[in-house]
């Protein structure tokens, strides 16, 4: 018969079974999640002696993996990625220990939403772990490390130290990866000859508008200036004095003077006298003679 599981790892084993039925049956994101962080925190180290505690672990592992996968499903599925990876760390607290299952999917994830540099520190602690590499998913998880990683960032001095220090690979694999990796740098130079091609386009062309844009401004300014000395020439014609006696004289009968008593009628009469002679002189064309007093 085989071996009952342990209550703690039932407990959790049935909160998966919920979460993957709210995930994939019900769509239900938010729920699914919590019965995973609820089925990660039931489950804690073994106790039992020899065999049992050994099978405790074991399941204990698979079971944990497996909420933990049933989770980035729903917080992917929530457009959460971005707490993916620290949502995962917080059951296995150091990149080494993750499972090969989680990483994967951390670095597809990640990849597809174009954050790559999210698993650059990440992946490369978990491939310089030495247990690691003893598992069979070691080198797989290299080479999408390799693809999905290191060269879409343009690492590729790290990727190809990465690929001949790796045990894993034979010399034909490691040819293989060598040359993906050669063909990966002259696409990116090709791309980085493109782009700069193309900024040294977009700023010649904004010099030239910037160029039109300033011969504009300045044939603006020579027309203003041009402008302001032809009306500053006018005014220097204008009857300045005539102009400040009229004014004085209307401060005489308005404020000093009553318009109806016959004594300001002179005033009055010379007042509209000087008016006429600066507003003739004013509006007048400037070629006519000024007129005389």
């Amino acid at each position: 018969e085989p071996l009952a599981w342990p209550p703690v790892s039932a407990q959790a084993a049935s909160l998966l079974e919920e979460a993957a039925d709210l995930l994939v049956l019900h769509r239900d994101f938010p729920a699914a999640v919590e019965r995973c962080e609820a089925g990660c925190d039931s489950l804690g180290p073994g106790t039992g002696p020899g065999p049992e505690r050994c099978l405790f672990i074991t399941s204990s592992a698979e079971v944990k993996c497996s909420l933990c996968v049933v989770g980035i499903q729903a917080l992917a599925e929530m457009n959460r990625w971005r707490e993916v990876l620290s949502w995962v760390l917080q059951y296995y607290h150091v990149p080494e220990h993750l499972p090969p299952k989680v990483v994967e999917l951390c670095i597809l994830l990640y990849s597809k939403v174009r954050e790559p540099q999210v698993m650059l520190e990440v992946g490369s602690s978990w491939l310089r772990d030495r247990t690691n590499k003893s598992l069979p998913e070691y080198g797989s998880l290299l080479e999408l490390y390799l693809l999905h990683v290191l060269l879409p960032l343009g690492q590729f001095e790290g990727a190809e130290e990465l690929v001949r220090g790796c045990d894993v690979f034979d010399s034909e694999q490691q040819l293989a990866f060598l040359g993906t990796i050669c063909e990966s740098r002259c696409q990116w130079a090709q791309r980085e000859e493109t782009h700069s091609a193309a900024e040294e386009q977009q700023d010649a062309a904004a010099e030239t508008v910037l160029g039109a844009l300033s011969q504009k401004l300045l044939t603006m300014l020579t027309l203003l200036r041009r402008a302001l000395r032809s009306m500053s020439s006018h005014f220097y014609l204008l009857p300045y004095k005539k102009m400040l006696l009229a004014t004085f004289l209307l401060y005489l009968v308005v404020v000093r003077l009553d318009p109806a008593s016959p004594t300001s009628l002179p005033f009055i009469y010379k007042l509209v006298q000087l008016f006429r002679q600066a507003w003739a002189a004013v509006f007048s064309p400037i070629h006519r003679p000024p007129i005389q007093d």
